[in-house]
């Protein structure tokens, strides 16, 4: 989910309780980036324009846009044909957005946000941002689910886990995790990455941590009965259209919360993606959707739930809307 916006963007969240607990994620380790974290009254501020990329390409790095050039960009953008190229990528694969994802994220997209979710220095700039920015993400999710209390026996369905990054943190909490992703490949870096935390050293005088069930499994393929689901930078690869039905079936599993970040339109964020499109990098493989926050929150209101809290991680190169729905 790598989209411009401003590094020093503060993270607030809505909640519908009267005095709503401090939201203060730990710093990610060998960062010294920052975040003014407090309580939004407004809305959120727009930060300047200053660069943008794609939401999947590698390595591209745009020009700096002066705020001006906002509607001269936008008739050069309605001049373009970006779905002619997600058109292709799907035929190439012989399927629709769900195969484009599962080879992609199979081949080489697994490489690529193996090192993005990782800790190696083999990143760029870019990519290391929106490593910032994701961590950020999974510290705040995890902030949400530890508001109410231990999360020791609860269950958690980590839908679309990827390699790991929130559902070995959940499984070090005590909750009972089954965590789910389309590809092969980051189901079995998960399970490895999981095994050598969780199991790895382990001494005989505290109590060990279950281990995640991983499956391979689509979000359409989720059954069961969960206390909270949780679905994070998933939505992006997926219109609105089938996202509607997503979101319904992800909060018929969830007994009491669900818990999704996705990646909000709005006509800044919708030019700047736009403006990615026009630099396509080769490893540019996936289509990439934005969500306005009220067809999430109307999607929610058609099965009964309700957005409970909300907030926006942003870093330069990474934006997400975080929110926490529960039955209405």
């Amino acid at each position: 989910m790598a989209f411009s916006a401003s590094l020093s963007s503060p993270l607030g969240f809505h909640t519908h309780h009267p005095n709503p607990p401090a939201f203060s994620p730990k710093a990610p380790p060998k960062l010294t980036t920052t975040t003014t974290i407090r309580p939004i009254t407004t809305t959120f501020a727009i930060p300047p324009l200053s660069s943008a990329t794609a939401p999947t390409f590698d390595g591209t790095t745009l020009a700096v846009i002066g705020g001006s050039s906002v509607a001269a960009l936008a008739a050069v953008l309605s001049l373009t044909d970006p779905e002619r190229r997600r058109r292709n990528q799907a035929e190439e694969v012989g399927g629709d957005d769900k195969e484009v994802v599962r080879e992609y994220f199979n081949n080489s997209g697994f490489q690529r946000w193996k090192k993005i979710y990782g800790e190696t220095d083999d990143v760029n700039r870019v990519q290391k941002d929106i490593r910032l920015g994701h961590s950020k993400t999974v510290e705040n999710a995890i902030t949400m689910l530890t508001d109410d209390g231990s999360l020791r026996g609860v269950t958690v369905c980590d839908a679309g886990c990827g390699t790991g990054s929130l559902s070995i943190p959940l499984a070090k909490e005590g909750a009972i995790v089954t965590a789910t992703d389309i590809s092969a490949a980051m189901v079995a870096e998960a399970q490895k990455q999981a095994e050598e935390q969780l199991l790895a050293g382990k001494d005989d005088l505290s109590p060990a941590p279950v281990m995640p069930k991983f499956e391979v499994k689509d979000l359409e393929s989720l059954d069961g009965k969960y206390h909270t689901v949780v679905c994070l930078d998933v939505l992006i690869h997926y219109p609105q259209s089938k996202a509607d039905g997503m979101i319904a079936h992800l909060a018929s599993l969830a007994e009491n919360r669900l818990i999704l970040s996705f990646a909000p339109k709005t006509f800044y964020y919708d030019i700047l993606k736009r403006i990615g499109e026009l630099f396509p990098g080769p490893s540019k493989a996936t289509r990439a959707y934005l969500h306005s926050e009220a067809d999430v929150e109307r999607a929610l209101q058609k099965v009964g739930w309700k957005i409970n809290k909300k907030g926006l991680i942003t870093t330069q190169f990474y934006f997400a809307k975080l929110v926490e729905a529960v039955p209405a």
